[in-house]
């Protein structure tokens, strides 16, 4: 018997095949953008194995209602149903990519872990926010003996500006995409660009031609390369900034969940950008809460390093429903 493992965001499709004791068997990813719905890649996938697939849990980013899913970043809606009906199962079950991840961190050890904070390690709730294709937010409740993943969007909140820079961002943004202006904006790979777009655009700071040069979708990556390496200072500065302000969400996170527990950082960027991270302006701006200070600064806070965590909690989901 088979279990059928999905992360599913705006970028990549990742499915995988998992044994009951919890053994990849075969794994595949596909460019989410150029399918018109999941269940083509999922018949595709479904062509990996022989053998019978007993269950299923797809992450998906975007908010789960009824076991159905529209997805943010994607132009598809996904039905549990329709998943289930693809592989001849009597349900599916889907799941929050950021609760997907929120589940895999239990099956991660400590090579799978960068420090930024070592704290007190209390026992209480715990928080997770991933900054990515889009940003997610989730939360780990304690009941006493374990912490139990939920999700949330806490991602389409409303962005607080904190400086005079921060505000005139906020106005450019709003005038930008009509009124409105979550954190995702800001905390994302787009939200990377839209930083750098507005430090060049409005504040009229030197442009990198590698940056105008490269493809749209490419942009946020050469943002971000060129600020870790320190080769362009409008680059830099802009990942300065996407620092700060991810290390402000983070805290504004911990505070909303009082997650004395920990905070894990994770999605495809963090690990990119771990020397910004570890150096830059992450930490001040997490703990720079006020009368609130000392209780941040107890908490742990770990990078996840492991690309696969969202896939792991979702074949763990899979595999523990039966």
């Amino acid at each position: 018997m088979t279990y059928l493992a999905g992360d599913i965001g705006g970028t990549k499709t990742h499915l995988a095949l998992y044994s009951q004791s919890f053994e990849k068997l075969c794994e595949k990813k596909y460019p989410s953008q150029e399918f018109e719905t999941l269940q083509t890649i999922i018949k595709d996938f479904a062509q990996q194995t022989s053998d019978p697939i007993k269950g299923a849990c797809l992450g998906i980013a975007g908010p789960i209602k009824d076991n159905m899913c529209v997805a943010t970043n994607l132009p598809w809606t996904v039905k549990g149903s329709d998943v289930a009906a693809t592989l001849g199962l009597k349900q599916a079950k889907l799941i929050n990519d950021l609760e997907a991840n929120a589940y895999g961190i239990r099956k991660l050890g400590a090579k799978d872990f960068v420090i930024l904070n070592e704290g007190k390690g209390a026992k209480g709730n715990q928080a997770l926010i991933s900054a990515g294709t889009g940003l997610g937010e989730a939360g780990l409740y304690f009941d006493g003996h374990e912490h139990r993943p939920f999700a949330c969007e806490g991602g389409h909140c409303d962005f607080a500006p904190r400086t005079p820079q921060e505000i005139k961002l906020l106005n450019f943004l709003s005038a930008r995409f009509g009124g409105h202006v979550s954190y995702e904006r800001v905390l994302s790979g787009p939200g990377l660009y839209n930083i750098y777009t507005f430090l060049t655009e409005s504040e009229s700071k030197e442009r990198d031609e590698r940056v105008e040069g490269a493809q749209e979708g490419e942009r946020p990556k050469v943002v971000s390369d060129q600020g870790v390496s320190g080769s362009h200072p409008t680059c830099v500065e802009a990942l300065e900034l996407f620092v700060s302000l991810y290390g402000a969400e983070a805290g504004n996170l911990c505070l909303k969940f009082l997650a004395i527990g920990g905070l894990y950082i994770g999605g495809g960027i963090a690990p990119k950008i771990l020397n910004v991270l570890q150096s830059g302006p992450f930490m001040p701006s997490f703990i720079g809460k006020g009368r609130f200070d000392k209780l941040l600064s107890e908490v742990p806070v770990k990078v996840i390093l492991n690309e696969e965590t969202a896939l792991l909690g979702a074949a763990f989901v899979a595999i523990s429903q039966q």
